[in-house]
């Protein structure tokens, strides 16, 4: 195993606790290739020159960002702490399982990479010889409650003869840092409530600090930094300030980039300052230190910055802030709001400040009155209105009905019967949910939505950010999640559906009753992390 050199320089959970600080985090996206190729050793050089920049608090290292096989994160993340900067390595689900997930983080801490940001990721968008098969074996919130676990040296497996580890090999808690990803810029309320919600289960999950998604609405990122204050959610943010081009630009409102949204009017910006003779380059350097700005004014802990392979322009971008006064953020704050027509707002606006208050808009309470809800349940499919129905009377732990199901499924485990019974669930399921005989059913859970069949990325404790306007990033799919929300908002369930206890499936459960697992108490219901 390489050497590494212990810190130089407080963590980064160290740095954040520090009174009035204010974090520069730098963005780096690996390569296609080896460490010691060409574009390996440009690539180290890169980071290098990062590494040795007091100013820069950490490098963070995506995985596989936007679905393409790069080289692995701890690679280049091991290069920065070699060099006595933090690196934050980003964590997808979207290659491994649980397993190797944990086999991961153990081998990173092992490494001195004790940083982590936690997401689901990207579906693939290419492969060898044709479309990698995405793993989402679990999510982003079930990966924090994971490594959280392992952080604490609580147990990771079941114990049931296949391990049982704890923590680090002696069963001593770890120093992680966990992170987690927001991604406030949605247009319409379905999309952008859930988003807040999972927000929220993230940091029960372990979430240890927060950075938004890429996006340019000053108003947005106010409304989240005033929500989470409203919710009690003390944790730090990172407000993501990605350098423009006018080539990214093009490449973001094409919508190349799942969850980024950037907007005509926007485009037409970067399209005029793209065409001057330093190609938009002193323009976008003073767009980025104006959103540093912002970040800093709305309270936020940092600026993470995307789409920067030189320490110079990190200077000059920070430099250009440095020159701005205190309360100049105001004025960009009304200058960079670019979001798509008709956004819904969650809380309302202050007309001097064009900022949100700690209020709900008016619109959004009138939704919540209880004869708009008994008026919007006539919008509601009725077939979610059945399904209500069974589970109240049947389903529910608290039915009933339920205990006669439970001794009913007792009885056919004891005399071996029930085969024709999943054969019957499978007969009512298929064509209902286009069921996947998962075993593990988390239908109550999305609101009667199968999330094996029409979530690509299986998400069963709430949205990925990858969604634009209620659409999956997948083409041709809507987001169920956004579905969901849209069935339960009738019935004042909304806020509940993601306050629960979150869900792990059991692949063991696979091809056998998910009728009879929820009445025996052997799927998520019970047997999960909080069950």
């Amino acid at each position: 195993m390489t050497d590494v050199a212990p810190p130089i320089r407080p963590s980064l959970r160290e740095r954040f606790a520090a009174p009035g600080a204010f974090l520069t985090v730098v963005e780096l996206v690996p390569w296609r290739g080896t460490l010691d190729d060409d574009i390996g050793r440009r690539a180290r050089n890169a980071a290098e020159a990062l590494a040795g920049d007091p100013a820069i608090d950490a490098i963070s290292v995506t995985d596989n960002a936007g679905g393409h096989a790069m080289a692995s994160p701890d690679v280049l993340g091991h290069e920065i702490v070699a060099r006595g900067t933090e690196a934050i390595v980003h964590v997808a689900c979207r290659d491994r399982n649980r397993n190797e997930l944990l086999s991961l983080g153990w081998r990173m801490a092992s490494e001195g990479l004790n940083n982590w940001l936690v997401l689901s990721g990207d579906y693939p968008t290419e492969g060898y010889h044709g479309l990698a098969r995405p793993v989402f074996d679990i999510d982003s919130v079930v990966l924090l409650r994971m490594y959280s676990d392992v952080a604490t040296g609580r147990p990771t497996t079941d114990g049931g003869g296949h391990g049982g580890g704890r923590g680090d090999a002696a069963g001593h808690p770890l120093p992680l840092f966990l992170g987690a990803v927001v991604s406030p810029f949605k247009r319409f309320e379905r999309e952008l409530v859930p988003q807040y919600q999972k927000l929220e289960l993230k940091i029960r999950s372990g979430a240890n600090f927060i950075i938004g998604q890429v996006g340019y609405d000053a108003r947005r990122q106010a409304e989240l930094m005033q929500w989470m204050a409203l919710r009690g959610l003390e944790r730090p943010v990172l407000s993501n300030v990605y350098l423009l081009t006018r080539g990214v630009a093009r490449v973001f409102h094409a919508d190349k980039v799942p969850g980024v949204t950037l907007t005509d009017e926007l485009l037409a910006v970067a399209e005029k300052q793209g065409a001057s003779e330093d190609k938009g380059k002193a323009f976008f350097l003073e767009f980025a230190a104006k959103q540093v700005a912002i970040a800093r004014g709305l309270g936020c802990a940092g600026a993470y910055l995307g789409g920067i392979t030189r320490a110079e322009d990190v200077g000059r971008i920070r430099e250009i802030a440095a020159s701005f006064g205190p309360d100049d953020w105001r004025s960009f704050a009304r200058e960079i709001q670019y979001s798509p027509p008709d956004q819904f707002e969650l809380l309302e606006t202050d007309p001097d400040t064009g900022l949100p208050t700690d209020r709900p808009h008016p619109a959004y309470a009138r939704s919540l009155a209880p004869a708009a809800r008994r008026g919007a349940r006539r919008r509601v499919p009725w077939t979610y209105k059945v399904n209500r129905f069974a589970h109240d009377k049947v389903f529910d732990p608290e039915a009933p009905l339920f205990p006669a199901a439970q001794r009913f499924y007792e009885g056919t485990e004891r005399f071996r019967i029930g085969w024709p019974l999943h054969v019957l669930e499978q007969a009512v399921k298929i064509p209902l949910y286009d069921c996947r005989d998962c075993g593990d059913c988390s239908l109550p859970d999305v609101a009667y939505l199968c999330p094996e069949s029409h979530c690509s990325k299986n998400q069963r404790n709430g949205p990925c950010g990858g969604s634009r306007d209620g659409e999956c990033e997948v083409v041709g799919k809507l987001c169920i999640w956004a579905q969901a929300y849209e069935r339960l908002k009738p019935y004042g369930e909304e806020e509940a559906t993601l306050e629960r206890p979150i869900v792990v499936t059991d692949n063991a459960l696979r091809r056998t009753s998910a009728w009879a697992n929820a009445f025996l108490g052997r799927d998520h219901s019970a047997s999960g992390p909080d069950g």
